[in-house]
C-alpha cells in the first residue's frame, strides 16, 4: 500500500517568507521524503488544507497543479512496476522518480572501493597510516570472498543488507576465513573489520550513494584482552644483554626507546631531531601528533631514551633506525628466546611497557599518562591500569599497619 503526503520544511524558510514543500512517500514500513521544488507561505497553506481547495493567486494555482501531477507521477511509477511484477523498495520508487535506473543501485564492493580510493588519496599526503589501508582493502577481499560463496556473486546490494547477512559474515570471518595458513579470525579482529566497514558506509552515506548505515544492526563486542606489558625485572634484563648481531642490537634500541617513550610503531619510525624540544626549564620533550588519532602525544624525553636517540643522532636526523613491524615482531622473538623472556614480544609490548611498568606503576597520574599515549580517553588507558592493582595494595598495607 502506497502513500503520499505532503508537509511544510519550515527548517528551510527562505527570505520572502515561503516555505519549502516536500513529499513523503511511504511503501509498507519504509519511507523516503523529496524536495518538490515548490514554496508557499505557511498562511496559505494552513487556509488552502495544504492546497487541496481552491487557492487564488496564479503562483499557488501552479504550485496546487505541480503536487497533482507530482501525485500522479508516483502513482503511475509504483502501479506500472507492480503490475510487473518487480519486487520494488522505497529507495528503489525514489531512485526511479529522480531519474535514476534501478541498475544504478550502491552495491557494498562499489562503496568500498569508493571509500578506499579517497583514503589512498588521504594516505598519500601523510593524514592516514597506510597499514590502515591495507585493513580497508582486506575488509573488501573478506566481502567478495562471502558474497561470492554464500551468494554466488561477489557484489551485494547495499540496501538488501540485514541482519541475516551481517550474522552469516560474522560467523564466515569466525570460522571459514583463511589467511597465511590460519583459518577463522578472533573475535576482537572480526569486530574491527565490522567497525572498518561502519565507517565506510558512513562515507558513502555522506556523499549520498546510500541513505543509512546497514552496520548498525551489528551488535557484535571487543572482549578485553589483558594487554601484555614487561616487569621492571624483564625489561632491565633486555636492557642489560648486549648483542653480538647488530640487527638484534638496533632492535633492542628500538624496542627501550618505545618502553620509555610510548610511541605505537607507525609514530615512532617518523621521529626526527625536529621533534625534541627544550622547554623553559631545560626537559627535552618529543612533541608530535599520533597519525591514528591526530592527537597531541607529546612526551618527556626520559634519560634510557635520550640516550637510545643520541647513538643514532650521530649519523641521521630519524630517532632511530628503520625497521618494517613485521621484521621487528619476528626479532623479537629471538630476542625474548635468547634473553629467556616467555612473553611473547611485539613492538606493542612496548607501548604497554610504558603505560604501565614505567609510568602508572611509578606514580604517574592516569590523565598524563592518556595524554602521553595520545588517547582520546581515559577510559582507552584505564586498558593498561592492570598495574594499579600494585598501587592498591601498597595503600592497603599502609591501612593494614594502622590498625594493626
Amino acid at each position: 500500500m502506497i502513500k503520499i503526503m505532503y508537509f511544510l520544511r519550515h527548517a528551510k524558510t527562505k527570505v520572502n517568507g515561503e516555505i519549502p514543500i516536500y513529499v513523503k512517500v511511504e511503501l509498507g514500513k519504509d519511507s523516503f521524503t523529496l524536495s518538490t521544488g515548490k514554496s508557499v507561505s505557511n498562511e496559505v497553506w494552513e487556509h488552502t488544507k495544504h492546497l487541496r481547495i481552491y487557492v487564488k493567486s496564479a503562483k499557488d494555482k501552479v504550485t496546487k497543479e505541480a503536487l497533482e501531477v507530482l501525485s500522479n507521477k508516483i502513482l503511475v511509477t509504483y502501479s506500472k512496476l507492480e503490475r510487473e511484477l518487480i519486487e520494488i523498495t522505497a529507495q528503489d520508487l525514489k531512485a526511479i522518480l529522480l531519474g535514476k535506473s534501478l541498475k544504478d543501485k550502491p552495491t557494498i564492493l562499489h562503496i568500498i572501493d569508493f571509500h578506499n580510493q579517497h583514503f589512498a588519496k588521504l594516505v598519500g599526503i601523510g593524514e592516514r597510516a597506510p597499514a590502515s589501508l591495507q585493513k580497508y582493502r582486506r575488509v573488501k577481499d573478506i566481502i567478495g570472498e562471502f558474497n561470492k560463496r554464500y551468494y554466488g556473486k561477489t557484489d551485494y546490494d547495499v540496501e538488501k543488507i540485514g541482519s541475516a547477512y551481517l550474522y552469516n559474515l560474522e560467523q564466515f570471518m569466525k570460522f571459514e576465513v583463511e589467511y597465511n595458513g590460519i583459518k577463522g579470525i578472533k573475535n576482537n579482529s572480526i569486530v574491527k573489520y565490522f567497525k572498518n566497514l561502519k565507517t565506510i558506509c558512513n562515507h558513502a552515506i555522506k556523499f549520498e550513494l546510500i541513505l543509512k548505515n546497514p552496520i548498525n544492526l551489528y551488535s557484535g563486542k571487543i572482549k578485553t584482552v589483558e594487554a601484555v606489558f614487561l616487569t621492571n625485572e624483564e625489561l632491565g634484563a633486555i636492557e642489560r644483554y648486549t648483542f653480538k648481531i647488530e640487527r638484534l642490537e638496533r632492535v633492542k634500541d628500538i624496542f627501550l626507546f618505545c618502553c620509555y617513550s610510548g610511541y605505537a610503531p607507525v609514530d615512532v619510525m617518523k621521529l626526527s631531531r625536529s621533534h625534541i624540544i627544550k622547554d623553559s626549564t631545560g626537559q627535552l620533550w618529543i612533541k608530535t601528533n599520533r597519525q591514528k588519532t591526530g592527537t597531541k602525544a607529546n612526551v618527556p624525553l626520559l634519560p634510557q631514551a635520550l640516550k637510545i636517540a643520541n647513538k643514532y643522532l650521530l649519523t641521521q636526523d630519524f630517532l632511530l633506525p628503520k625497521i618494517s613491524n613485521q621484521k621487528m615482531n619476528a626479532y623479537l622473538k629471538e630476542i625474548a628466546d635468547i634473553i629467556g623472556i616467555e612473553k611473547k614480544l611485539t613492538w606493542y609490548v612496548a607501548r604497554h611497557t610504558f603505560a604501565t611498568t614505567v609510568t602508572l606503576g611509578n606514580g604517574i597520574k592516569i590523565e598524563n599518562v592518556s595524554s602521553m599515549l595520545g588517547h582520546t580517553t581515559i577510559r582507552q588507558t584505564q586498558h593498561y591500569a592492570k598495574v594499579l592493582d600494585t598501587s592498591v595494595m601498597e595503600d592497603m598495607q599502609k591501612l593494614i599497619t594502622k590498625f594493626s
